[in-house]
């Protein structure tokens, strides 16, 4: 019987199918059947399914309609991957029997008692794991995170930011949200990243996952990623984290020691002067101005397979652009743009961001820029998120490269700029087409 399951990675029908844009759809047993939430990009969806529909349900859009869908049970946990060739993969592991009691009576909806609050780090990472999401009424609706409230997780407690008891601190939530957001993100590019890096067959102790976090900081993303993929999925991973600040980095490692969290490491050094090695997700979340091209850069010299980064401080091109504003010729079309400080200024975020984004895709790339989180908590919202496409099919990934160049190089010479990733990219030594 399942449990609970989650539909990702939508086909270019889906809408078609489903009559809506439908991101991502979870569904969940129930003691009256099963309830199910679609999400677009903007809205939510509430429904509920007879046994037997939410059976047809799966049966008709499992690796069709959806690309991506992950399957639980009261013994495994099973994914489906479907590739652009319409080959559907189904990879099952078993759910470990020591967690059966957790989660019978997380389903039957009883509390965790003063003992069971006690538990060892471990369980606590097998009962995070294994944790249904449980429905909400209409007048009632709380938001389920892949890192639930009330179940304590070490390095949140360690970082301040949830109690032991698994209690969320109300000056920490919004950190809370941001953590769990972006283990969505992360979420949504696993099943792409482990059908390029291991043809399908998952992650192995042999071959884990690989990650590499530039400009890491205080690195509560880096932990959640840690745990979520290592404690939650199961998945084998090695993470590094890079950063300038010594102290930084040595809070961070006794951290991730206390948690034991043993492939977990970081180093003090300069993104810049990171050595080449093969990760298969990079990640550099508020990394400073070019920082963040640099660490773009390396994740397109070492053939990274996905990338997620939070541009941060954007001040390259606003600098060029306040410094010749005056010598503007009046016809062009961003000259009003230049005008007011505050607009520039935004302005020139946006279109690093943007050059960003083409560079990515004329190296191989598909890319989205998505809202990371809501914009009242932060003005640094944006997330490039980049996975690496399948071999070239043809002309059409030439034509599309042709296109993306001709817009950059547009966008460059309207406003007499120069951008770092697009000197980096030029330098004949790196042998990248651009």
């Amino acid at each position: 019987m399942i449990l609970k399951a989650t539909f990702s990675k939508p086909a270019k029908q889906c809408e078609t199918v489903l009559g809506k844009p439908y991101q991502r759809v979870r569904i969940w047993k129930t003691a009256a059947g099963y309830d199910a939430e679609f999400f677009t990009k903007t809205q939510a969806f509430r429904r509920h399914f007879t046994e037997q529909e939410a059976e047809q349900f799966l049966q008709e859009h499992t690796g069709t309609t959806f690309k991506s869908v992950v399957e639980w049970t009261e013994s495994q946990e099973i994914t489906v991957l479907a590739n652009k060739r319409g080959k559907i993969t189904r990879l099952a592991k078993p759910i470990k029997t020591e967690d059966a009691n957790p989660v019978s009576s997380s389903l039957n909806g009883t509390n965790l008692n003063s003992e069971e609050k006690s538990i060892s780090g471990a369980a606590v990472h097998s009962l995070a794991a294994h944790i249904p999401l449980e429905p909400f009424g209409a007048h009632n609706r709380t938001k389920r995170y892949l890192l639930p409230e009330g179940i304590p997780v070490p390095f949140l407690v360690q970082l301040g930011i949830m109690s032991h008891d698994g209690n969320v601190y109300a000056k920490k939530y919004d950190k809370f949200k941001q953590i769990n957001r972006f283990l969505e993100f992360v979420d949504d590019v696993l099943p792409e990243v482990t059908e390029r890096a291991t043809n399908g067959t998952g992650f192995t102790e042999r071959r884990p996952l690989r990650i590499a976090d530039f400009g890491c900081g205080k690195s509560y993303l880096t932990f959640a990623v840690y745990h979520y993929l290592v404690h939650v999925r199961h998945i084998p991973t090695d993470i590094v984290g890079l950063d300038l600040r010594p102290d930084v980095i040595a809070t961070c490692s006794s951290v991730a020691k206390d948690c034991g969290y043993e492939h977990l490491h970081f180093f003090v050094g300069n993104i810049a002067d990171a050595p080449d090695g093969q990760s298969d997700i990079i990640i550099t979340l508020h990394a400073c101005d070019t920082a963040s091209d640099y660490a773009i850069y390396h994740a397109i010299k070492c053939n990274a397979i996905a990338l997620l980064c939070v541009p941060c401080c954007q001040h390259e091109l606003n600098t060029q652009l306040q410094a010749h504003k005056t010598r503007a010729v009046p016809e062009n079309p961003f000259a009003p743009l230049l005008r007011f400080g505050i607009v520039r200024e935004r302005f020139a975020a946006l279109a690093t961001d943007v050059l960003r984004a083409e560079y990515l895709e004329q190296q191989g790339y598909n890319v989205q820029i998505l809202e990371f989180i809501d914009m009242s908590h932060t003005s640094k919202n944006l997330l490039i998120r980049a996975v690496k496409k399948m071999p070239a099919h043809g002309a059409t990934t030439g034509e599309s490269c042709a296109q993306s160049l001709t817009r950059a190089t547009a966008l460059l010479d309207s406003l007499n700029v120069s951008q770092t990733l697009y000197e980096l990219l030029q330098d004949p030594r790196t042998n990248l087409p651009l």
